[in-house]
């Protein structure tokens, strides 16, 4: 916000690492030894009807690390941790 170039450009944050919503599922499920079931819903009943989705989502980092270095310091592993031990305390 503080960067005068990035004024008015949408900037992308986060990883360049690509997960399916069912790789991340089952590693929620795994780092939190939970033997919940994983539910396949039609995105019609969980979304509504006409809504669509994009079937991949890798951001391109690219122009936050040209204006102002931005590198991703934690994995997904590492957020996932972070968030398990917040709702632990």
């Amino acid at each position: 916000m503080d960067e005068p170039q990035a004024v008015g450009q949408v900037i992308n944050v986060g990883s360049t690492d690509e997960v399916t919503i069912q790789e991340l599922a089952l590693l929620v499920k795994e780092m939190t030894d939970s033997a919940s079931e994983i539910e396949y819903l039609p995105y019609e009943k969980a979304y509504g009807p006409g809504f669509e989705d994009m079937k991949r989502r890798c951001p391109d980092i690219n122009r936050i690390k040209e204006l102002i270095g931005f590198q991703p310091r934690v994995d997904l592993h590492g957020i996932i941790q972070s968030v398990i031990d917040y709702y632990k305390q």
